[in-house]
């Protein structure tokens, strides 16, 4: 009997601890257009608190799971800004955008002329 509540309240124990980390998951556009991309967009938000994130080269649209008292969407937005690739709420500066290989270049800069 004995072992039978205890086996309990380590169960009941280890769901409070797996509840405590709030989890995120969202999706939220991401400029680009190759594997090139969806590698370095991945890796930029590859960081303690994320659990995962996948790039969708067809939909633009990066889903990401992470842990809301290490990170925010806000901050792996930057993040995503800060290696060349803009999102709905940041635009990758023209310097590191400019420096990304041909094929990245997801701009259009037809209407610049």
């Amino acid at each position: 009997m004995h072992r039978l509540l205890l086996s309990f309240l380590l169960i009941i124990a280890s769901c409070v601890v797996v509840s405590a980390q709030d989890i995120t998951e969202t999706e939220f556009r991401v400029a680009g257009n190759c594997g090139q991309c969806k590698t370095r967009i991945e890796k930029a938000v590859t960081i303690k608190g994320v659990k995962f994130a996948r790039w969708n080269k067809s939909t633009k649209m990066l889903k990401v799971a992470f842990v809301t008292t290490a990170v925010t969407q806000d901050s792996l937005q930057r993040r995503i800004a800060d290696v060349g690739h803009d999102t709905g709420t940041y635009k990758a500066s023209n310097a590191v955008y400019e420096t990304l290989p041909e094929c990245c270049l997801y701009r259009d800069n037809t209407h610049t002329h």
